[in-house]
């Protein structure tokens, strides 16, 4: 019997070690990476990657660290850990099942650093059974790393940057008005109502438009009378008549004096019904509410005024404090102010600048001039006149941006800001600017204030694109043709607009070749590839190393 036990144990010994034995390694084939190549989105290199562990690998009482870990000449970058386990481990890991195998996923992402371009992906082991370390040795999983999404650093800086506007005005409207007021059941003009500084400044207008007739335009005068609402509605009548027909008069006698002659369009209101509600509604009258109830309630005006006779004591405050408003007469020069012609501007321009407004400098910059020299020249001489106008020194900044001249364009677009931090424009310039750096919450942070900024959509659109927002940045750049839209293309995979828009660039440099290549290589056109990326390299020889170096590249580089 002792010997049947003996020759049982070697057995049972092997079948134990057959089902807990030693902990196998994992291999490439049991990880999936997604996507692959690695790409740069946001200024990361994120990926998923799948774990399958087959069927009777996973030792029931092993546990198995997994790191992913980039790898580039010069440098290396580790993920977080997944952490697996057998089913006889008692811990809170993902356990893998030794007779059925199992599945996991891990998320992996490092910030991007320059020579990931070309990179491969590992993942390393922490395997241990009990107290004892399993050797498992390191396997490539993945590599990479596609950056043509962080071209938007490059693109960026010939993108279109924003140009603060000029409120020029040719030809602007304006009033002015008087007002005189009359006693209880009068109509006559009162010497002191005339004398009153509002009447004075109405006949000190048309004064002025007649000794400037070149530059301001009378277009018409209008009167308009009114009576209080308190009263028969027939006596109302004929006394507001009579004071439009005296403010008539006046407004023709002064009319002659200033040798002036335009239509005096005239109009009178028996009851004025809309002023005295608006009266009453900006009062501290106690029953106001009751009054303005008894006007929603009442059309008839004798039965309006009746009803509101009835609150005695309010009644006495409407007589003293807004009824007396109401017995009127108003004035209204309506005139326009021609400005300076294109020609009388840009004489100043080249004569006595201080004569110009600071509208009509920007205008002239912006508009009159097309030669970048001559319009820093008037920008400068805006902000030498008008330092306190944001605008001149943002446009400066633009035109910084054109010459390829980054800290001086930053340096303007500070200065907009520090007269106006809440200007559109520089804002988000500087946004644009945040992105060229990699500096992503800076530049959400400035283009979010710039909503009223003519180039925010595509300021936008640049933003999603670093976000890693490929279609929305499309939608927001779909009215540009450069460089940066057609990379928002390229990125959300609609190669024809993409193609539409590199045709439609004017000035194509050498990134556009660059990005032509690119789609190219995408599209698998083999010559087409190599024809732009040698006219993108003989314009910027730097692109032949990134070019050597890009997974966009990776079937033309082998």
């Amino acid at each position: 019997m002792k010997k049947n036990i003996y020759l049982l144990l070697p057995a049972l010994a092997a079948m134990f070690l057959m089902g807990c034995g030693k902990q196998k390694t994992l291999v490439s084939n049991n990880f999936a990476v997604s996507p692959t190549p690695l790409e740069y989105i946001a200024g990361d290199v994120p990926a998923t990657i799948s774990i399958n562990v087959p069927a009777k690998v996973m030792n029931k009482k092993a546990v198995i660290a997994c790191t992913p870990v980039l790898k580039w000449d010069g440098g290396a970058a580790a993920g977080e850990s997944f952490t697996i386990q057998g089913e006889k481990v008692e811990a809170n890991n993902t356990i893998i099942s030794y007779k059925n195998g199992g599945h996991a996923t891990m998320r992996f992402s490092v910030p991007f650093q320059e020579g990931m371009e070309k990179s491969e992906l590992f993942m390393q082991f922490n395997a241990r059974k009990g107290n004892k370390v399993i050797k498992m040795p390191t396997v490539k999983i993945g590599y990479g790393t596609q950056c043509t999404a962080a071209l938007i650093t490059k693109t960026a800086k010939t993108a279109n940057f924003g140009v603060a506007p000029d409120n020029f005005q040719r030809v602007i409207s304006q009033k002015q008005e008087a007002a005189v007021k009359f006693l209880i059941g009068q109509a006559n003009l009162r010497g002191s109502e005339l004398n009153s500084k509002n009447v004075q400044d109405f006949i000190a207008t048309l004064k002025n438009i007649k000794s400037d007739e070149q530059s301001l335009v009378l277009n018409n005068i209008e009167v308009s009378a009114y009576a209080s609402p308190d009263g028969a509605y027939a006596m109302n009548e004929k006394l507001a008549e009579k004071r439009g027909e005296v403010s008539e008069n006046y407004v023709n006698q002064q009319l002659k004096k200033a040798q002036l002659s335009t239509n005096v369009d005239s109009k009178y209101t028996a009851e004025d019904w809309e002023g005295f509600q608006e009266l009453v509604s900006q009062s501290n009258l106690q029953d106001k509410e009751i009054i303005i109830r008894v006007l929603s309630m009442y059309q008839d005006p004798e039965q309006r005024e009746r009803e509101i006779r009835n609150v005695a004591v309010v009644y006495k405050e409407l007589a003293d404090a807004v009824l007396p408003e109401l017995r009127r007469a108003r004035m209204v020069i309506n005139y326009d102010v021609i400005g300076r012609s294109d020609d009388a501007i840009l004489a100043l321009i080249d004569g006595d600048v201080s004569k110009l407004s600071v509208e009509e400098l920007i205008y002239a910059a912006n508009i009159l001039v097309s030669a970048d020299a001559k319009k820093e020249a008037i920008f400068k001489k805006a902000v030498e006149l008008y330092p306190n106008d944001y605008r001149a020194y943002n446009n400066l900044g633009e035109l910084s941006m054109k010459k390829g001249d980054f800290d001086n364009a930053q340096y303007y677009f500070r200065q907009a800001l520090g007269v106006n931090a809440n200007a559109a424009e520089p804002n988000v310039n500087m946004g644009m600017i945040a992105i060229q750096n990699s500096q992503f919450k800076d530049a959400e942070m400035y283009i979010a204030k710039g909503v009223d900024a003519n180039n925010f959509d595509e300021a936008l659109g640049h933003l999603y694109v670093a976000q890693g927002k490929y279609n929305q940045a499309t939608a927001k750049m779909m009215k540009s043709s450069n460089n940066s839209a057609a990379l928002a293309n390229i990125l959300s995979q609609d190669y024809a607009d993409a193609l539409k828009m590199l045709n439609n660039i004017k000035n194509p440099d050498a990134m556009t070749y660059y990005l032509r290549a690119v789609l190219a290589a995408r599209m698998e056109k083999t010559d087409e590839v190599k024809e732009h990326l040698a006219k993108a390299i003989a314009l910027d020889p730097t692109l032949a190393k990134r070019a050597a170096n890009d997974a966009e590249f990776s079937d033309y580089n082998k």
